[in-house]
């Protein structure tokens, strides 16, 4: 399974983790990093995305509707481990 297929599976999990608590995540928080190796896969989620440098390779799913009202309305996901497992993936490949 590629990197983009595994950010994929993480967020639709998140979203559904969400929906499992009867809510509807709506909005993407995303940091730069977080969208650098995401790519064109936040563009099939039914999701606004929104860029917050501060969140970097992390991502926040959300209801906005709920968002800081109560906390169980958000998710963060981190990409970091899967980037450092990656290329560390690529290092032994080219060995």
């Amino acid at each position: 399974m590629g990197l983009k297929e595994e950010i994929l599976e993480i967020i639709e999990k998140a979203v559904e983790d969400l929906k499992t608590e009867g809510l509807q995540p709506d909005i993407l928080l995303a940091g730069e990093g977080f969208l650098k190796y995401a790519g064109e896969v936040v563009d099939v989620l039914d999701l606004s995305v929104y860029t917050v440098k501060e969140l970097d390779y992390d991502a926040v799913i959300a209801d906005s509707r709920y968002l800081g009202q109560i906390r169980r309305a958000s998710k963060r996901v981190s990409i970091e481990p899967l980037i450092v497992e990656d290329e560390m993936w690529n290092e032994i490949k080219s060995i």
